[in-house]
């Protein structure tokens, strides 16, 4: 069904930014700055809140026209796009938005203050409120992993990455010398304590480039 899949629960929320003309930069541009100032991987302020896969936030100017049969339509305001993957087997949304409030007020606060009808952190429940009325259905998810929570898949991460540097570093090894080495590796890595979420994605560094192209980022 939309938004739920197996334990996974795909939070798609779009905002209307603020539009004032006496704003100085505009409120899109602020985001946008913002949002390249925030850190990736482990760092990041979403890996800080509870039960996060994956979070995206992207500043939208406005719907491409693709050509014919497509019509050319535009939106009414730009738009802030949250887009995650969170653990919500039992689809409780509000935990998890009350969780990303009190987690990491000031990163929300700095980032939705730019948007309309954004009642701030004062009242959780507002807050709360506010988000699902700018929720759209999910319907399409970024990785099969519905059946397994978020320490279950950074451990599946983890025992990848390392299974696939084992092979690298012992290419061509005598059999015996191999399971010797093979029972070893696997007594380590069981042993490795769970990681960090955030540690195990690709880090693309601290700050990022506005791009101010016409298109959305």
């Amino acid at each position: 069904m939309p938004n739920q899949n197996g334990s996974v629960y795909g939070l798609t929320i779009l905002s209307p930014i603020l539009n004032d003309e006496k704003a100085t930069p505009s409120h899109d541009l602020q985001i946008r700055r913002y949002l390249a100032t925030l850190p990736t991987g482990e760092n990041s302020p979403f890996a800080q809140a509870p039960g996060t896969h994956l979070a995206r936030l992207v500043v939208m100017d406005d719907v491409i026209y693709v050509g014919m049969p497509a019509c050319e339509e535009h939106l009414k305001s730009k738009y802030l796009i949250f887009e995650s993957n969170i653990d919500c087997a039992d689809g409780n949304l509000e935990r998890y938005l009350r969780g990303l409030a009190e987690t990491v007020p000031e990163q929300v606060d700095a980032i939705w203050s730019h948007c309309v009808g954004y009642p701030g952190l004062g009242n959780i429940k507002a807050f709360v409120d506010y988000m699902k009325a700018c929720q759209m259905e999910t319907t399409f998810f970024f990785a099969a992993v519905n059946d397994r929570s978020l320490p279950q898949s950074l451990q599946a991460l983890q025992t990848q990455k390392a299974v696939a540097e084992f092979i690298a570093m012992h290419q061509g090894m005598e059999p015996a010398k191999l399971q010797a080495e093979f029972v070893a590796f696997a007594a380590r890595l069981n042993a490795e304590p769970i990681p960090k979420p955030g540690s195990m994605s690709s880090v693309m560094g601290s700050r990022r480039e506005i791009k101010t192209g016409g298109h959305n980022e």
